[in-house]
């Protein structure tokens, strides 16, 4: 099992705490606020309130011996650098650090921690990617330049199969998944819409309106299967 320290329990490092448990990881919670770790503690296999820009406070919590230590300290500037500045000196193993202004993101870039986190930045690009096209939803970015997306299917692809399209060779995109949705009546007998998601897609089967494509490749290549 994982071990990951997540330091600073604002919504995003709460948030990121709750994640982690769910998905399997041994979290360990510290804020120095008393209320946000009552929080959270049920939650994480260990949560601890504590100043973390004070070595010996770190060291009582075994804090070298995580796997990976994320500092979500947002507001704080001079703390996050501080705390993790000192998980550097202590020789932890993995730091990711977030940065919310440009000088802290150069600061962070010179204390060479191993992930920068600049949800800002992540989150402006992700909105404009979304807004530059009506068949785009959620966007996902992988690499510089590089993308998953969710892509409502443009009206020229309706009833061809992916084989007729032939994304691949044509646009240089991967079909990763086939996202549709079924009608089904819920338990208050209403009808609604199930999600079905097939992500080992037939090259025969043809494609219906209102499906949408999950597809990976570079986004300038996403943006010409987009247009066909």
């Amino acid at each position: 099992m994982r071990s990951i320290a997540v330091i600073g329990l604002g919504k995003f490092g709460s948030t990121v705490a709750r994640e982690l448990t769910e998905r399997g990881a041994r979290v360990l919670a510290i804020d120095e606020v008393k209320e946000r770790v009552e929080e959270i503690k049920e939650s994480v296999a260990y949560a601890v309130t504590l100043n973390s820009t004070d070595r010996a406070a770190l060291e009582s919590v075994a804090i070298r011996d995580v796997d990976v230590a994320v500092v979500c300290i947002g507001e704080d500037v001079e703390a996050n650098l501080l705390t993790t500045l000192l998980l550097k000196k202590m020789g932890v193993k993995k730091i990711w650090a977030r940065a919310i202004t440009e000088l802290q993101l150069e600061i962070l870039k010179t204390i060479e921690v191993d992930d920068i986190i600049n949800l800002e930045e992540e989150m402006g690009k992700t909105i404009a990617q979304t807004l530059v096209s009506a068949s785009l939803g959620r966007y996902i970015p992988l690499a510089e330049g590089h993308s998953l997306a969710e892509i409502k299917i443009p009206d020229s692809y309706i009833g061809r199969t992916l084989r007729q399209i032939n994304p691949r060779e044509k646009y240089k995109v991967n079909i990763v998944a086939i996202k549709k949705f079924i009608p089904a009546i819920d338990d208050m007998g209403e009808r609604t819409l199930r999600e079905s998601i097939d992500n080992v897609p037939s090259s025969d089967e043809k494609l219906e309106e209102d499906t949408v494509l999950l597809v990976a490749g570079a986004d300038r290549d996403i943006e010409k299967f987009i247009k066909g």
